[in-house]
């Protein structure tokens, strides 16, 4: 069948303006668009309460201009609600990217990380850590690394300092590479003024671009040109960024506050696979590799969707 006779897959994406669940999402449309006749209508998530009373009187005024949907995708608490009241009022099956504060039952399909420990049911698909819009490539710059760097988190102690010095010790050790620099919505203020206090000669192969004065294409250009990449190990999403960027990805260490949480459950469990590199096994000597398993969640989880409706697509 061709492109131009395959139904219209319509999709409503709901969105809590929250970036990383943004990127979550937008990651699985990317996806599917590459597999699908789609059309896709973006919603802002509304208050809980409304949806309790959309869903209670049937109605979803939300979308009454848009055409029924086939899929509803979302990403954050507070898209879960107002999806619930969509499918009553017009229809369509749900997708889930993450584990639900709500019973799985009432979503068709939930996408959940490992780190979260899911249950494993027919109705979800556990995924290796969490999605994004980054593409797999497997041609890199072997003169090009890149830094990501987090911020303090609930589930870290922070010291701009310790990481500080581990970027001295890599860009000592590197003579050969010239590095980026991106930073994120938590890092602290005063991060970029410490990183003038690096030697001439470091700081000469240190480029600097803030998070908020990178455009959206910044970080995937980056991703797909770097060979190297080290990541604060708080920043689970950026670490599977790096990830399925085919880079070979290294975990700068900040001391996490519940050695048995989440976060540190997902980051042992990469170093323990070999998938990542922590700083400290670096420093005794082992390389940093591209990881032997393709990370290319977004498209994976796309697939098995579509698995799932055959006669739909």
């Amino acid at each position: 069948m061709t492109d131009n006779h395959r139904p219209v897959t319509v999709i409503w994406r709901f969105t809590d303006g929250k970036v990383g669940h943004e990127n979550q999402s937008q990651g699985l449309v990317d996806a599917l668009q590459a597999r699908l006749r789609v059309d896709v209508h973006s919603l802002q998530a509304g208050s809980g309460l409304s949806a309790i009373r959309d869903f209670l009187l049937g109605r979803f005024p939300a979308g009454k201009y848009l055409p029924d949907p086939d899929l509803l995708i979302g990403a954050g608490h507070t898209t879960h609600l107002p999806m619930l009241a969509a499918r009553r009022a017009r229809g369509g099956r749900i997708v889930v990217l993450m584990k639900a504060s709500l019973p799985v039952s009432w979503f068709d399909l939930c996408l959940i990380p490992e780190h979260d420990l899911p249950a494993r049911t027919t109705s979800i698909l556990v995924t290796h850590g969490v999605l994004n819009r980054i593409r797999y490539s497997e041609i890199h710059d072997d003169k090009v690394g890149l830094f990501l760097i987090g911020g303090p988190s609930p589930h870290a102690n922070w010291s701009n300092r310790a990481i500080i010095e581990q970027i001295r010790v890599v860009l000592e050790r590197t003579p050969e590479l010239h590095w980026w620099l991106t930073t994120s919505r938590r890092t602290p203020d005063n991060f970029l003024h410490l990183l003038d206090e690096l030697p001439d000669e470091l700081g000469e192969r240190l480029s600097v671009e803030p998070f908020e004065d990178a455009g959206d294409g910044w970080l995937p250009e980056k991703l797909g040109q770097a060979s190297r990449v080290w990541v604060t190990e708080e920043s689970v999403s950026m670490v599977y960024e790096a990830l399925t960027s085919g880079a070979a990805v290294g975990l700068l260490a900040v001391p996490t506050t519940h050695q048995q949480g989440r976060v540190a459950r997902g980051v042992e469990g990469l170093v323990r696979e070999g998938l990542v590199v922590c700083f400290a096994q670096w420093e005794q000597g082992r390389e940093m590799r591209i990881s032997a398993r393709r990370f290319d969640e977004a498209v994976r989880c796309a697939d098995w969707i579509i698995e799932q409706w055959p006669s739909e697509n």
